[in-house]
């Protein structure tokens, strides 16, 4: 009986901590910029897949992996930075970045900025 309920008190942590950390309390500011980089990340390495899976909930409602796939070029980004991430509203943010792309030989850097949305516990890119 002593080891039932060790293994009930054990269930019980486990599902305590891992609530614990699926909670994160660092600045939206924070966690955006590493979910944007993340994002990048695996555009540069022609991850659509990957990629596909920052979408919102709502782009991926209406945009299959294949679909998103589709119209982007593999190989095409060389390097991304998150520079800095603004927040006018509580769950809809900007990330501005610096894309790095190769056209006709040369490679160019470039600003862009991305749209994301807080829906539930975690952070989304709006595709446009």
């Amino acid at each position: 009986m002593g080891s039932m309920k060790s293994r009930v008190v054990s269930a019980v942590e486990v599902a305590v901590l891992g609530g614990c950390a699926a909670l994160d309390s660092r600045p939206p500011e924070e966690v955006l910029k590493e979910r944007a980089q993340l994002r990048w990340d695996a555009m540069v390495k022609s991850d659509f897949k990957a990629a596909y899976q920052y979408l919102s909930p709502g782009s991926r409602a209406v945009l299959t992996p294949e679909g998103y796939a589709s119209g982007l070029k593999t190989g095409f980004w060389k390097g991304a930075a998150v520079d800095r991430v603004i927040c006018d509203r509580p769950d809809v943010c900007d990330a501005v970045m610096t894309i790095e792309y190769e056209f006709r030989g040369s490679r160019i850097k470039t600003p862009l900025k991305e749209t994301w949305i807080k829906e539930g516990s975690s952070w989304w890119f709006v595709q446009k």
